[in-house]
């Protein structure tokens, strides 16, 4: 692959990953609840730092950095929705979820 063609790649790539993150941030910024804030913070987030690790991989490709690029969004691909999960549920049960906007109410009713 030569040189241009690796370097416009790689511009997409960081802007694709810069811009996910910035949707993310203003995701957790300007929606109204606490379960669409988290699905901001989680879902653009991960999007974002896999088109960066796509790049570091694609401009950097020995074993350790590809090791380490797995590593990396591995565990953050299986941390982010358990701690979404976990603030969900928390804020669920300290009555900061807003029930009206709902759709489906899976946890039943609210422990008092």
């Amino acid at each position: 692959m030569s040189d241009t063609v690796r370097d416009v790649i790689s511009a997409i790539l960081v802007l694709l990953g810069a811009t996910m993150c910035f949707a993310a941030g203003i995701g957790i910024i300007r929606f109204p609840d606490v379960l669409s804030r988290l699905h901001a913070a989680t879902k653009p987030q991960i999007f974002g730092l896999i088109a960066i690790m796509v790049d570091v991989a694609l401009n950097n490709s020995t074993i350790g950095t590809i090791t380490l690029i797995i590593a990396i969004v591995v565990f953050q691909s299986l941390t982010a929705p358990v701690v979404a999960h976990l603030v969900a549920r928390a804020a669920y049960d300290s009555h900061r979820v807003r029930i009206d906007v709902l759709i489906v109410d899976e946890l039943g009713t609210r422990p008092d």
